[in-house]
């Protein structure tokens, strides 16, 4: 009997703390031909940043978890490192976290980030792309590229982004899809 009581107690437990631990509901991931989702979003500068900016160029939009973080430090340094050859093959980088203006300002200051770093602080643009994942109560964006043709449109989506391989990945991508037009 005492044994029943005790499985019944942690089965009601995990069922109150299990959904605290789980992702938070998926919105859906542009993909590839869809338009990808406007946005209007400060930059580590407090400027104003928009999806139309970028319009006839490529652009390769990616998210972030957090500013400072060892995969997000690597991912923004490999980009850092890699920017001005994806700016001769025509593509605008710009990185997106939930972090705020101030922390993108310290970030971007403290590893000499050339591009934008934008702040989605309300994760409206994180949920348009269906990057926003939470866990224990703490909100983020996923790891997610997104190269974007210079009509605005998803040309590639990459999921579960190996943060020292992206860019040139990005990069190889790019050179493919602009020979194919």
């Amino acid at each position: 009997m005492r044994r029943n009581v005790l499985l019944l107690t942690l089965t009601l437990l995990l069922g109150m703390i299990a959904p605290a631990f789980a992702d938070a509901p998926a919105a859906t991931t542009p993909q590839v031909g869809q338009a990808a989702p406007d946005y209007r979003l400060q930059d580590q500068n407090g400027k104003w940043q928009t999806s139309a900016d970028h319009r006839g160029r490529w652009l390769v939009l990616y998210f972030y978890p957090k500013d400072f973080t060892p995969g997000c430090t690597t991912e923004v340094c490999t980009f850092r490192d890699d920017v001005l050859k994806l700016r001769q093959a025509g593509a605008d980088v710009v990185g997106v976290s939930l972090d705020d203006v101030k922390s993108h300002a310290e970030f971007a200051a403290k590893y000499k980030v050339p591009f934008p770093l934008l702040s989605d602080a309300d994760s409206k643009v994180a949920q348009a792309y269906g990057v926003l994942a939470s866990k224990v109560g703490f909100h983020y964006a996923k790891r997610v590229t997104f190269l974007i043709d210079p009509q605005g449109k998803v040309a590639k989506v990459y999921q579960d982004v190996d943060p020292e391989k992206n860019s040139a990945q990005v990069m190889a991508d790019l050179a493919t899809l602009k020979a194919a037009i």
